[in-house]
């Protein structure tokens, strides 16, 4: 199991893009979720994977990941997930010695631009690049699976979260 630690941040512009250093296309589907917890599919470059992650506890959360084959993947993203689908583009962005990973959403989340940041230690000293904007880590409001419920109830109040 790996622990994973990160803060999730909105983006003020797009000055980032000058810093990108890899980019790919990513699809996921949520298969479950419950109490802080879920189960994701996730097909990218020549990988596929199913996720599970644990409950946060103190600001880490624990990640379990497997490979799996890509028809499976697919299979389970277009029959098990209904609309609880993402489609977006992941960008690398250096920024001193980090890498952040900035996703831009389309399809249901289209607007949608988040960075976040994979953190060893909780109280790592993080440089905030200039692009970043207002930190949204635990935000209950930028949860993916809320966004894509209210999407898919044609919540316009959603789109206020894309400003």
């Amino acid at each position: 199991m790996i622990k994973e630690i990160e803060r999730k941040f909105l983006v003020k512009n797009h000055s980032w893009r000058d810093d990108v250093i890899k980019v790919e296309r990513l699809r996921d589907g949520l298969v479950a979720t419950t109490d802080g917890r879920k189960v994701r599919v996730r097909v990218y470059g020549d990988r596929s994977t199913i996720t599970i992650k644990t409950k946060n506890k103190n600001g880490e959360k624990g990640e379990f990941e497997y490979e799996i084959p890509e028809k499976d993947a697919k299979e389970i993203i277009r029959n098990h997930c209904g609309g609880f689908q993402l489609e977006k583009t992941r960008y690398y962005v250096g920024y001193k010695d980090f890498i952040w990973q900035v996703d831009v959403y389309d399809g249901l989340l289209k607007g949608l631009i988040i960075a976040e940041i994979k953190l060893n230690n909780i109280n790592d000293d993080l440089p905030i690049p200039a692009w970043v904007g207002r930190e949204i880590t635990g935000d209950s409001n930028y949860k993916k699976i809320s966004m894509l419920k209210r999407k898919l109830e044609n919540d316009s109040s959603l789109d206020l979260l894309f400003l």
